[in-house]
C-alpha cells in the first residue's frame, strides 16, 4: 500500500500526536520506520512533479514530469498543457491521460516486471496525473474524479474500469451528493488547545454548490476528498482480492492532501489545516484496517510520504501593511519587448511568461540574425531591475550550477520544456499571469518545512531516523523492502534500515 500526502508536514504530525487515533499515524510511528526529515533537494515542486520523483527515485529534471503544467513551445504561439496528456489540444478528455511522458520506470512497474505481469497495480487519487503516475506504465487501473462530471474516471490505456468503481458512479454519484456536503470542524477539533479564540467563536464552514463550475476542484482541495479516495481504495481491496494470490505481490497506491485550503475567503487556514490532519489520521486508520484485515500486517508493506514542499501563500489584507505588490506578466512582456526592440530592432522577442519562466521566440531572433545568448543576457539584466523580481538566471546558468541554490533549481527544470530565463519573484508579491485566459495569480512566499516518510514492512524493526534522508532514496528503499529492483533511473542507494 502506497500513500502520498500532498504537503504533509512533520511538525504538524508531532504537534497533534496527542490528539490522533491509535490506528492512523500512531500505528505507523509505533510499528514502522519514521523518517522525520526527507530532503527533496529540488525547488519549484508541486504534487504532480513530486509524485513522479517519489516513484521513480529521480529528480523532476529527469522524470519527464517537471511540473503539473508545462509550456509547449513546439505549438505555434505556445500552449500550456498537462505533461501526462497525450495531445496538446485544448480539449482534455479522460482518455487523453497516459504515462507515456513519464520517461523512467516506477516502483510499481518494477513490481509487475518482477512478477512477469502477474501483479495487480491500481491507484486512486483526485488528480488524474497523480493517479497515472502512481499506476505507472504497467498498472491495471488508475482512477480519479472528473472535474466536469464529478464521476470517477479512468483512461482506456489501462483497460476497462472495474465494476466496483463504475458502479459507484451509479450507486453513490458525487454529483448527487455534492450539494449536501459541508466541511466543518470535526469533533476532535474541540480537544486541540492551540487554535485562536476567534476561530473557536467563528468556526469555518465550507459548502460545495453544484452550480459552481469549479465545485469539484474545490472539493478535491478539501479534507472531505480524502474520504472519497479511501472509500474507493477499500472497495478495490475487498472486491478485487488484492494481495490474495499466493506468491504474488499486488500494489494499491492512493493520493491524499493536507494542503492549505486555498479557497478560504480570508486566507487564514490554520483551523482547516488542523482539521485536515485529524481527519486524514482517521482515513489512514481505515486503510490500515482494510489492509490488515485482507492480508494481515505480516504480509503487507505500507509506505507513506509527503510531497516535500509547502505552499501556504495567500493574499494578505492590506491593513496588515506587509510589503508587497503586483507583478503583471503581460506588462513585463510588453516592457521587455519594447526594451529589446529599441536595442536590436522592432520585433516580438518574448513569446510568453509562464510559471516564472520567460520564453523567447527563437525564430524571431534567428530572422533578425542576432546572437540569442546576447539578447537573453540583456533581457535578464533588464528583468532583475523590475519591481517584484529578486533574481533572474538564464537557462545556461541553470544547467551549469555554481551554488547549492542553483543546483536545486537545476534538479527541478527539464531543459526540454524550460524557459530561456527563470525568474525568482520577491516574497509578498502577487504574480498575475494576465497574458493568458483565464488569468492565474500566484502569491509568493518562501517556506522551508520538514516533511516525513514512513515505512512498515515485515522484518523491518521500528525506528526513528532524525537525520535528513534524500527523497530519491525512498523508491530504492521501498524496492528493497519488496525484494525487487529499484526503478531504472533511481539516483540513490536505499536508506539503511537495520
Amino acid at each position: 500500500m502506497g500513500i502520498v500526502v500532498d504537503q504533509l508536514r512533520t511538525d504538524y504530525i508531532e504537534l497533534l500526536q496527542g490528539y490522533l487515533g491509535e490506528r492512523g499515524f500512531k500505528a505507523l510511528l509505533r510499528d514502522g520506520v519514521y523518517m522525520r526529515d526527507v530532503d527533496f533537494k529540488a525547488s519549484r515542486l508541486d504534487a504532480v512533479s513530486s509524485t513522479a520523483m517519489l516513484v521513480t527515485g529521480a529528480y523532476p529534471s529527469q522524470t519527464g514530469v517537471p511540473a503539473a503544467s508545462v509550456f509547449d513551445v513546439t505549438v505555434p504561439g505556445g500552449v500550456s498543457r498537462l505533461p501526462l496528456v497525450s495531445t496538446a489540444s485544448a480539449s482534455v478528455t479522460n482518455d487523453s491521460f497516459t504515462p507515456a511522458a513519464l520517461r523512467l520506470s516506477t516502483v510499481a512497474d518494477e513490481l509487475v516486471v518482477d512478477a512477469a505481469g502477474a501483479s495487480q497495480v491500481y491507484s486512486v487519487a483526485m488528480d488524474p496525473q497523480q493517479a497515472v503516475i502512481l499506476a505507472g506504465h504497467s498498472g491495471k487501473g488508475a482512477f480519479w474524479v472528473n472535474n466536469t462530471s464529478g464521476n470517477w474516471a479512468t483512461t482506456s490505456y489501462y483497460g476497462s474500469m472495474p465494476s466496483v468503481v463504475s458502479n459507484r458512479n451509479f450507486r453513490a454519484p458525487l454529483a448527487q451528493r455534492i450539494d449536501t456536503m459541508k466541511w466543518t470542524p470535526s469533533p476532535r477539533m474541540a480537544q486541540v488547545p492551540f487554535l485562536s479564540e476567534s476561530r473557536r467563536i467563528n468556526p469555518f464552514r465550507h459548502t460545495f454548490a453544484r452550480q459552481d463550475r469549479d465545485v469539484y476542484k474545490k472539493f478535491a482541495a478539501s479534507a472531505l476528498a480524502n474520504i472519497e479516495v479511501t472509500d474507493v481504495a477499500i472497495d478495490l481491496i475487498r472486491n478485487l482480492n488484492l494481495g490474495s494470490n499466493p506468491g504474488e505481490t499486488d500494489m494499491l497506491s492512493v493520493a491524499y492532501t493536507v494542503a492549505p485550503f486555498r479557497y478560504a475567503a480570508d486566507g487564514a487556514t490554520r483551523a482547516e489545516l488542523t482539521d485536515s490532519y485529524l481527519r486524514l489520521d482517521g482515513q489512514i486508520g481505515r486503510l490500515l484496517d482494510a489492509v490488515d484485515s485482507a492480508v494481515g500486517a505480516a504480509n503487507s508493506v505500507i509506505w507513506l510520504t509527503s510531497t516535500g514542499y509547502y505552499d501556504d501563500a495567500a493574499s494578505v489584507d492590506e491593513r496588515y501593511r506587509i510589503p508587497g505588490g503586483e507583478f503583471s506578466t503581460l506588462r513585463a512582456r510588453s516592457l521587455l519587448n519594447s526594451y529589446l526592440s529599441a536595442k536590436f530592432g522592432s520585433a516580438g522577442y518574448v513569446s510568453a511568461i509562464r510559471d516564472g519562466q520567460v520564453y523567447f521566440d527563437r525564430h524571431v531572433i534567428e530572422s533578425m540574425r542576432l546572437d540569442a545568448d546576447r539578447v537573453i543576457a540583456d533581457a535578464r539584466s533588464f528583468l532583475v531591475k523590475m519591481s517584484g523580481v529578486s533574481d533572474a538566471v538564464t537557462i545556461d546558468e541553470v544547467l551549469s550550477p555554481a551554488t547549492p541554490g542553483a543546483e536545486s533549481l537545476r534538479r527541478s527544470l527539464d531543459p526540454r520544456v524550460a524557459g530561456d530565463i527563470v525568474v525568482r519573484f520577491a516574497p509578498g508579491w502577487t504574480v498575475n499571469y494576465d497574458e493568458q485566459t483565464p488569468v492565474q495569480s500566484k502569491h509568493m512566499r518562501e517556506a522551508a518545512v520538514m516533511t516525513p516518510a514512513f515505512l512498515r514492512a515485515p522484518g523491518v524493526a521500528p525506528k526513528v531516523i532524525s537525520t535528513p534522508v534524500d527523497a530519491v532514496a525512498l523508491a530504492p528503499t521501498l524496492a528493497g523492502a519488496l525484494r525487487i529492483r529499484a526503478p531504472n533511473g533511481a539516483q540513490s542507494r536505499p536508506v539503511p534500515l537495520d
